[in-house]
């Protein structure tokens, strides 16, 4: 039997991945090793898959383990099912949905201004696990938030709700929803003009999601194995990325699965960008593409580019590939096709993600502006998720994502240097780093060969 200071798991929507970390609170902790098996949550009980990823790691160490800690990551049980509902959509509903989707969320829906009956039918077809109720400046508008404060009430669902809107209608906030939906009361997400404030926010969201994720079908028993912190999957790779950069400098972050492409990055706008920004942009920003996947989805990643092409580019029958591409690709055609739908899904997402210049024209001739997220700064790009750290190519794809000359899209340079997460261990790192910052961090430079 050998002693183990921790596990982590991820459980996702088909695979459960546990990791075993050593010698935590020292001066080296190590990464001992990984086991996998499928997510066992639609059998009625996760501890199944989590049992069979540890039997898997047993089995690669050649011996039992006891650990001390198991904690854990999530997007299992349907993820993290959120609405978000502000005021203005360019202000307070994007500031909510920013903080939304950095906690790690599935937004199933946004709204600006105040709910109608096919919002409110929406949000009872969605019946979603948190409410964030957003609107106003801190002293400002009111009335919208407080109408839709009470439409939410009204509709009896028991959602917990958080309201992180103007502070001067906490007060009829709390009144309105005594005896209907739990709330929660956070800072106001933009509580000034251009002033984003999502952090609190996104913490609260996760404390939530903890409460949530233990009482979702096939998750009841998760507390018999997990006894540390439960943290949804994307929020975790946020943590991981957000400790990154204040010791590593900006950086973005790319998860490419089979089922979304996920796109974090952390980095300030550049001085010359921010003269024309014309909206705010948060500092941790996290966009998923729910249509970019190279397994589930493949087939909406080959639209992006054609199945035509495709084949120019591979000299392949790639139609017949692609109907019986395996999740793990195994054959050198498979393998060829996966990294290419893996290109054009990280190409794709790095675009929607990603600002750009505009440029418009008045009574006094053109003048410029930027829209969107910055990335000119990021210094990192760093690649996890299976396609990106098992693929053979996958650093050449994240190498092609930087611009080599100063176009409209405000892209990574090509100074950016590129770290593949080699032991697969970021959304690990970033369910533990809130209890061990400098082991998560060291564990983390090792996965990269730093």
């Amino acid at each position: 039997m050998r002693n183990i200071d921790l596990i982590v798991a991820e459980i996702g929507s088909t695979t459960t991945v546990v990791d075993a970390f050593d010698d935590m609170g020292g001066a080296s902790p190590v990464f001992i090793g990984q086991g996998y098996a499928p997510t066992s949550v639609l059998d009625g009980d996760v501890t199944i898959g989590l049992e069979r990823a540890v039997s898997m790691l047993e089995s690669r160490l050649g011996d039992r383990i006891k650990w001390g800690r198991m904690m854990a990551s999530s997007s299992a049980a349907g993820g993290l099912k959120m609405t978000v509902h502000g005021l203005v959509y360019d202000m307070t509903a994007k500031a909510a949905k920013e903080a939304a989707l950095g906690a790690g969320a599935v937004l199933h829906m946004v709204t600006a201004g105040n709910l109608n009956s096919g919002d409110l039918n929406k949000i009872r077809e969605i019946r979603p696990n948190i409410i964030l109720l957003a609107g106003g400046v801190d002293y400002g508008e009111r009335d919208t938030v407080i109408n839709n404060a009470r439409e939410i009430a009204n509709m009896h669902m028991d959602t917990p709700v958080i309201y992180a809107g103007n502070i001067a209608a906490a007060d009829e906030i709390r009144a309105i929803f005594q005896g209907a939906n739990p709330v929660i009361f956070v800072d106001n997400v933009y509580p000034r003009i251009d002033e984003l404030n999502i952090e609190p926010t996104r913490r609260v969201i996760q404390d939530v999601f903890e409460e949530h994720i233990i009482k979702a079908p096939g998750m009841e028993k998760i507390r018999t194995m997990v006894t540390g912190r439960i943290t949804p999957t994307p929020g975790a790779v946020m943590n991981a990325a957000k400790l990154l950069k204040e010791d590593m400098g900006e950086l973005m972050v790319l998860d490419v699965g089979g089922a979304t492409t996920d796109v974090h990055s952390v980095t300030q706008d550049s001085d010359e960008i921010a003269r024309i920004l014309i909206a705010p942009e948060p500092e941790a920003k996290r966009t998923v593409e729910g249509d970019l996947g190279v397994y589930i989805n493949r087939y909406h990643v080959l639209d992006c580019i054609g199945a035509e092409e495709a084949e120019k580019a591979l000299s392949m029958d790639v139609r017949r590939v692609i109907d019986t591409l395996p999740p793990i690709p195994v054959s050198d055609e498979e393998i060829r096709l996966a990294e290419f739908l893996t290109e054009v899904a990280c190409k794709t997402a790095v675009a929607r993600h990603t600002g750009e210049i505009k440029y418009l024209y008045g009574p006094t001739g053109r003048y410029t502006m930027a829209m969107g997220k910055d990335l000119t700064r990021v210094k990192w790009i760093i690649g996890t998720g299976g396609a990106l750290t098992r693929l053979p190519h996958g650093r050449e794809i994240l190498e092609g994502l930087c611009s080599e000359t100063k176009g409209k899209k405000l892209l990574p340079t090509a100074d950016a240097q590129v770290l593949i997460d080699n032991d697969y261990i970021m959304a690990a790192a970033g369910v533990m780093s809130a209890d061990f910052p400098e082991a998560s961090l060291s564990l983390m430079k090792k996965s990269f060969g730093i």
